[in-house]
């Protein structure tokens, strides 16, 4: 784990040191509309540890110049309560916060971008998932549904002719809703909060 937030803050570094341009400029309509992409947290799934399985496919369109929509099918696993932040909570990862089991969880984001200046921008983010309760013995126990928005501020840079783009970004996340957990997961759960500050983001995409 320490790694990978290694190379997060590397990524983070380099980013900031190459030479960025704004978005794109209102009056300018060669740009692509349509891009591809997904997030450097697949990386995550090479952890020798609790691997997420993690897998996240991001679809993006240009409106205008400063407006962008974007969809975000993915999957994850989790044995951890989602209130523990990943990255600057060392109870995450304890044995005595962890699941008796795991959650599995399919969704489908739907993201709007609004950019700000140079490249600076502001994101919405709102996730319905389909939770799947797993026990420590790999049977599923129940099933759930839950709502969860991440608020995003960061910095888009073109790379290559503006062939290719990377965003650093941090983010809130929110669990704005979720159904009632099986006995074992709620009780974990209910220690934690809602939200998470200041959680790292580094996405990349095709453009064309």
């Amino acid at each position: 784990m320490k790694k990978n937030i290694l190379g997060i803050g590397l990524a983070f570094v380099l980013a900031g040191s190459l030479p960025v341009k704004a978005q794109y400029a209102k009056q300018d309509n060669t740009y692509k509309r349509w891009f591809v992409g997904s997030t450097v947290f697949l990386l995550g799934n090479l952890a020798s540890t609790n691997p997420p399985d993690f897998a996240q496919l991001n679809i993006g369109y240009r409106m205008t110049g400063k407006d962008v929509i974007t969809l975000e099918p993915k999957t994850w696993k989790y044995a951890w309560p989602n209130g523990i932040h990943p990255f600057f909570n060392k109870s995450y990862g304890k044995p005595e916060e962890k699941f008796p089991g795991y959650v599995r969880e399919y969704g489908v984001s739907v993201a709007y971008q609004r950019f700000f200046g140079k490249g600076l921008y502001a994101e919405l983010n709102v996730m319905p998932t389909r939770q799947i309760f797993i026990d420590a013995k790999g049977k599923k126990i129940g099933n759930g549904f839950q709502l969860f928005n991440t608020y995003r501020v960061g910095y888009h840079i073109k790379l290559f002719k503006d062939r290719f783009f990377i965003q650093p970004s941090i983010a809130i996340t929110h669990r704005a809703y979720h159904t009632k957990m099986p006995d074992g997961f709620k009780q974990l759960d209910d220690k934690w909060p809602k939200f998470v500050l200041g959680e790292p983001g580094f996405h990349f995409g095709f453009n064309f």
